[in-house]
């Protein structure tokens, strides 16, 4: 089976694709491997949606949210399912929803204007409904409709085609790991630092050691020429794509993807080692 990790933007093109990861599970004697494959890049939404629709057996992590927090969709009454507030959004166009979630903002005491999820709370995550700066808001129009489109299955949210799986991950879960909430990368020059260079090496060398193994139960094969391309990209978007596929394969050693049974499946999941220690 094949296995993706995906870093997303709201807006892709030739400067900032979605970038894919691709790898597989393998046993070496007694121990699981995870084999780095390939990168791919997406330039634009028809490509992506292309992945989507492609056959076969796949699990794919994506990094972005897929779903909303539960006050905002009871609050604007959006319906009682994932699909009845995603096809809702999906009817929107960019705008509308941009529109519509600032005038909720603006109506909510402060403190109480971009809501959470559970999990969002759990791995320190921002607002699914953030629309600036980092717009993981913007991500969620763009995104979630195209995977009810593409009818995949997307656990604890929605049962589509049961080959084709998508899991919400987060990579700066598996980051933090190696160096704690420190920086990493930046889209801007100005912002790009040797600091952040040193972090992404850190990084690497975690996931290429017998560490690795112990936090998610395999070995991260990664050739020394790949690994240095991670390391001198100070995007980080083709490291955050591995992060991702490395959470997405451990989802995939999992029950149940490593969800618990008793999550909110109208706010859905993050899949991460972490959290399945840590939730209640």
């Amino acid at each position: 089976m094949k296995i993706y990790g995906l870093d997303f933007t709201s807006a892709p093109s030739k400067r900032k694709p979605i970038t894919c990861a691709e790898g597989k599970i393998e046993l070496e004697v007694k121990d699981k491997i995870l084999v780095w494959q390939n990168f791919y890049q997406y330039p634009n939404f028809a490509e992506f949606e292309a992945f989507l629709c492609q056959s076969g057996q796949w699990i794919a992590g994506m990094d972005f949210p897929i779903s909303q927090p539960r006050k905002l969709i009871e609050n604007l009454q959006w319906g009682n399912t994932w699909a009845d507030y995603v096809d809702r959004v999906a009817s929107m166009t960019k705008q509308e929803f941009v529109d519509t979630l600032t005038e909720y903002s603006r109506q909510r005491p402060l403190g109480d204007r971009e809501h959470k999820r559970a999990v969002d709370k759990l791995c320190g995550a921002i607002s699914p409904m953030k629309l600036y700066g980092i717009p993981v808001g913007k991500m969620f129009f763009e995104g979630a409709p195209r995977l009810l489109k593409a009818g995949v299955s997307i656990p604890p949210c929605y049962q589509g085609d049961r080959d084709r799986v998508v899991l919400e991950v987060y990579p700066a879960l598996v980051a933090r790991q190696w160096i704690g909430r420190q920086s990493y990368k930046s889209d801007l020059k100005q912002n790009q630092s040797v600091a952040n260079q040193t972090a992404r090496q850190t990084i690497v060398n975690g996931i290429r050691s017998e560490q690795q193994q112990q936090i998610y139960g395999f070995k991260v094969i990664l050739p020394d020429c790949d690994a240095e391309t991670l390391v001198r990209d100070p995007t980080g978007d083709k490291l955050d794509a591995l992060l991702a596929l490395i959470q997405a394969a451990w989802g995939s050693t999992q029950p149940n993807y490593g969800i618990p049974a008793n999550c909110d499946r109208l706010e859905g999941w993050i899949v991460d080692r972490s959290l399945q220690e840590t939730y209640d």
